[in-house]
């Protein structure tokens, strides 16, 4: 498929955007400047904007003020000319579930306008040539997941929007869409990913926008984001191998606390005292663990900060939350969704 010239300037650029329903603010006056080439993470509560702001970008829906572009064109109303430059993938995918992936995957590439090599390779690029001849609704969640991302894919768009793309997923098939996905962001792709797995982001995202209430609380690089905490580190020593006294001792120690089995040394100046427990403990024994990315995230949207933390989950490891329940009202979806952040938040 031949694709079509890159213009120059940002792929995406909103300032004070502003959206409203009835006297819920979605969005106040949100501004952010998404670079081509860009893998930018969308991070947030459940009810803090996210979808609102994804929909506006896509051309979904309309701003009630302020400024959006995509490729330097408004995509409201609907763009025929940016809808070939963009590819969704949402946790609500529709499919043809009466046809095989591979036929559900050829149908989408004819509806795009594009052959069937365009097919195949999207349909190789996310692991699925051994199903093909499966059925759609005989997928597992975790297949369609992938198949929903090759028809995403398909026509091998510039901006690709990305909904909890490793929902579902086993760990394997979870770090093997990583490559995938950075090997799109490597092609010059523009991807908007919108996940609660923190640890997701934080390896995969240039930069990502922390969403509470409406306002970007944060926009950044995930390294960037971490040391602006300046938290401290934990040393984690097995309970039986010091004493809180002891550890207490150590110059350059900050606090010390019992935590299950273990005792949990913090300090800002960790190989000082790595090195000092280390007359007392096996330094094999020791565990470290530094500030995360999900540190930061809970202390910009938790409670008192003003954000709406608490109104959904964040997931800071892998994929093993209830695939039955929807994550913004409680209930039963009967999908194979986990922690949708795109396409489920609750509007009045």
């Amino acid at each position: 498929m031949k694709r079509t010239a890159r213009p120059t300037g940002p792929a995406i650029e909103l300032v004070g955007v502003s959206k409203r329903y009835g006297e819920v603010h979605a969005l106040d006056g949100v501004s952010l400047t998404v670079e081509q080439g860009e893998f930018f993470g969308v991070l947030g509560p459940n009810g803090a904007g996210k979808t609102t702001l994804v929909e506006i970008v896509e051309g979904m829906r309309k701003a009630d003020a302020g400024k959006v572009a995509v490729f330097g064109e408004s995509p409201w109303p609907r763009n025929i000319a940016l809808l070939r430059r963009i590819g969704v993938q949402t946790q609500a995918s529709a499919f043809f579930t009466r046809l095989t992936a591979w036929e559900h995957l050829e149908t989408v590439a004819a509806l795009q306008g594009v052959d069937r090599a365009a097919a195949r390779h999207a349909m190789d690029l996310v692991g699925l040539r051994d199903k093909e001849r499966s059925r759609v609704d005989d997928l597992s969640g975790g297949q369609r997941q992938r198949l929903a991302l090759a028809t995403a894919l398909v026509h091998e768009p510039d901006l690709i929007f990305l909904d909890e793309p490793t929902a579902a997923l086993d760990p394997e098939a979870r770090r093997a869409l990583w490559s995938v996905l950075r090997d799109l962001r490597g092609e010059g792709r523009t991807i908007v990913y919108t996940t609660h797995y923190l640890d997701e982001a934080e390896a995969l995202c240039d930069r990502v926008a922390i969403i509470a209430g409406g306002r970007v609380v944060a926009l950044d690089s995930p390294g960037s984001l971490i040391r602006s905490m300046a938290a401290p580190a934990r040393l984690l020593i097995p309970a039986g191998r010091i004493t809180l006294d002891r550890a207490r001792a150590v110059e350059g120690v900050d606090r010390v606390f019992l935590e299950g089995a273990e005792v949990v040394v913090e300090t800002r100046h960790a190989n000082r005292v790595l090195v000092a427990l280390g007359e007392f403990v096996d330094m094999d024994a020791i565990q470290t663990r530094t500030a995360t990315l999900e540190d930061a995230y809970l202390r910009l949207t938790g409670p008192g900060t003003g954000g709406v933390a608490g109104a959904g989950t964040a997931k800071a490891a892998g994929p093993d939350s209830d695939p039955d329940s929807d994550p913004d009202t409680g209930t039963a979806t009967g999908t194979a969704t986990t922690t949708a952040a795109v396409g489920t938040e609750h509007r009045p």
